[in-house]
């Protein structure tokens, strides 16, 4: 299964702000919606191509009320997801999924919710350390080159 995580922006309640449009609760109604962390909402779809459709469908709400989307496809990698723009370029071809794990934005994970992410570069395989602060785990996204320049 391939999972979309959608992280609400500060000012929002996510899931309460999101369900309160009925075009996006249309939208998400065929899913098992969860929050696995503070302020996200999160649902598995059957495949890369779903995911990143449920994401454009979503776009309008998306801009006013997230900060990020993420899609974490198996076939990619088990652990490590993908923000939006590199997961719809793997599932449009512009990008192959073996390549895709050079450029990443750490998220520090405290208390349940994604914090201060930081951007690092995998070296000879391996990814540096989250040192911001002190936290539970990390959460780790692949991104494209124009994302990790910005």
């Amino acid at each position: 299964m391939t999972r979309v995580c959608i992280l609400g922006s500060d000012d929002v309640d996510l899931r309460i702000d999101l369900f309160g449009y009925e075009t996006a609760r249309r939208a998400l109604a065929t899913y098992d919606v969860e929050s696995p962390y503070e302020n996200t909402v999160a649902v598995d779809t059957v495949s890369l191509g779903a995911a990143v459709s449920l994401l454009n469908d979503l776009n309008w709400y998306l801009v006013r009320l997230a900060d990020a989307a993420f899609v974490r496809e198996p076939s990619v990698s088990e652990t490590e997801w993908l923000s939006r723009d590199l997961a719809a370029e793997v599932r449009d071809g512009d990008e192959r999924a073996n390549e895709t794990d050079a450029r990443l934005k750490v998220y520090g994970v405290e208390g349940g919710e994604l914090v201060e992410p930081m951007y690092v570069t995998r070296v000879q395989g391996e990814r540096p350390e989250y040192d911001l602060r002190d936290v539970d785990d990390t959460f780790v996204v692949r991104v494209t080159e124009s994302e990790f320049q910005n």
